[in-house]
């Protein structure tokens, strides 16, 4: 194929010829006039002829230029509707995913690399919120969140992904202060939010009061809550799988042996419709394996 002409020059001069005006076929394929100019000469040599008759203000295409223009113009229609095709097929393979903010920064994202390494031609897409994911609206394939009780609404499915284990976590400095639970009446107790009542619940679960387990202060999120805890403002309740890496890199420490399981972990919560795709289907399989080798 070496007297295929590159790309560029066809399209140049296809351009050109519609418009029979290189600053018109410039501003089409936003490029300067003299490119076009240019890209035409280097076709005009390979083929051994002139396509345009160059005037002062105008050109016109030259008997040979009349015939390649007809030549050329099926051809990368047709390169142009297969480019548009394989592109289209590709964008099906895409995945929307909506998760809570904390749960995609602090335990998506970190394991995002793996999936793409085994799974490259899947194009992943992730979207936060704190609200439910609006399947009608055909924007998810996918969302992670806890469900209400009663399970997920008709229409929709779901799989277990994480149990919620919740305890106390905080920094080192402020952990040497604390030797016992009572020992949190003369802590600022840090509060996220998105859920504001896990203080008082693990309170209740680890028996553990004289205090009012909702004083302290609050974030808006579960992010800025933890980060809160690293500075060592005070001390705050963790969601296991969300503070496993500041727990392994010694950033968060955690406080007692009393844990809360919560009633409602995070699962994987997919439309009826979605349950056939292979990319969903490859996607839920491979974070149902990750969720098992965090909790194993």
């Amino acid at each position: 194929m070496r007297n295929v002409p590159s790309t560029t020059a066809l399209r140049a001069f296809e351009a050109a010829s519609r418009h029979l005006n290189f600053q018109q076929a410039a501003e089409e394929l936003n490029v300067t006039p003299g490119a076009v100019s240019r890209q035409i000469q280097s076709l005009e040599g390979q083929l051994g002829g002139a396509l345009f008759l160059r005037h002062h203000k105008r050109v016109e295409l030259t008997p040979l230029g009349r015939r390649y223009a007809d030549e050329i113009r099926a051809p990368l229609q047709q390169l142009s509707e297969a480019t548009s095709r394989i592109k289209g097929e590709q964008q099906s393979h895409a995945i929307s995913v909506c998760a809570y903010p904390s749960f995609a920064i602090r335990w998506f994202i970190p394991r995002w690399g793996r999936f793409y390494d085994s799974h490259p031609q899947i194009d992943l897409r992730l979207t936060t919120t704190l609200n439910p994911a609006d399947f009608d609206s055909g924007t998810y394939h996918m969302a992670i969140q806890v469900l209400p009780d009663g399970g997920p609404r008709p229409g929709l499915r779901a799989r277990k992904l994480l149990e919620i284990d919740t305890f106390p976590v905080c920094s080192p400095e402020v952990a040497r202060t604390i030797a016992s639970p009572g020992d949190l009446a003369s802590a600022t107790l840090l509060h996220g939010n998105p859920r504001p009542r896990d203080w008082p619940r693990w309170c209740k679960a680890a028996g553990a009061g004289g205090f009012d387990a909702t004083r302290g202060l609050r974030f808006e999120s579960l992010n800025l809550t933890y980060q809160a805890a690293i500075e060592g403002l005070g001390v705050a309740i963790g969601l296991e799988p969300l503070v496993e890496e500041d727990l392994k890199h010694g950033r968060l420490v955690r406080l007692f042996d009393a844990v809360r399981r919560s009633n409602h972990p995070f699962y994987l919560v997919y439309p009826d419709a979605s349950a056939d795709d292979p990319n969903v289907a490859a996607l839920t399989e491979w974070l149902i394996e990750e969720g098992n080798v965090d909790q194993s």
